[in-house]
């Protein structure tokens, strides 16, 4: 599998036999989103929910089957469980609801988070913790913060780690990259245009993957 970031909460999941796009965002809403999404032909898309920056389905090519609930699908050979999450810790009184999409696919398990607000709940973290990629928010900017997304990594114990939900530039001291690296005890690194992993090339240990926004 091929995974790609493209900004914000956007991902690029290529498959043996799948395209999948998580929360597509359009340049409109995000000055991070890719100017060319028409331009992937995408098999699945999923939307963790309906907020700009997330749900600009229109603008991936392909017409690609859409995901925006929880519940258990099975579209091309790929099988997704939404698990119902929140927005915020109130229950989705500020911020709505959010949708964790645990997707199988060519034998790995893939967690989106999508913009989760809070800890996760013993019934939420029983349904991620077969997770071997986890897409996780960082920014604190109606999302959990990079303190809240390390103990989330300590609780799931997946393979691998993919932050999202913050811009690329790290420079700021007080940047969320830069919190969540020292919450990781790693150091900020390059980061890559792309992640290749099959079941057999997971790492033994936990591994903090960056990847650089697509554009």
């Amino acid at each position: 599998m091929e995974i790609t970031w493209l900004g914000h909460s956007c991902f690029q999941l290529r498959g043996k036999n799948a395209i999948l796009i998580t929360d597509p965002c359009s340049p409109q809403s995000q000055p991070t989103a890719p100017a060319a999404l028409s331009k992937i032909n995408a098999s699945i898309v999923t939307v963790s929910h309906d907020h700009p920056g997330h749900n600009a389905v229109q603008s991936v090519g392909g017409h690609p089957r859409v995901v925006r609930s929880p519940g258990e699908y099975e579209i091309s050979d790929v099988l997704i469980t939404g698990v119902a999450a929140y927005h915020d810790t109130k229950r989705g009184q500020d911020y709505g609801r959010n949708t964790i999409y645990i997707i199988h696919m060519d034998d790995l398990v893939i967690c989106h988070l999508g913009d989760l607000g809070h800890s996760l709940q013993e019934e939420q973290l029983e349904e991620v913790a077969d997770a071997d990629v986890l897409l996780l928010p960082i920014s604190g900017d109606h999302t959990i913060n990079a303190t809240q997304a390390a103990e989330i990594i300590s609780q799931v114990e997946p393979r691998v780690v993919i932050p999202m939900h913050y811009t690329p530039n790290a420079e700021a001291t007080s940047h969320p990259l830069r919190t969540f690296c020292k919450e990781m005890g790693i150091e900020i690194v390059d980061p890559q245009p792309k992640f290749v992993v099959t079941r057999n090339t997971l790492p033994a240990e936990m591994q903090v993957i960056l990847l650089a926004a697509r554009q």
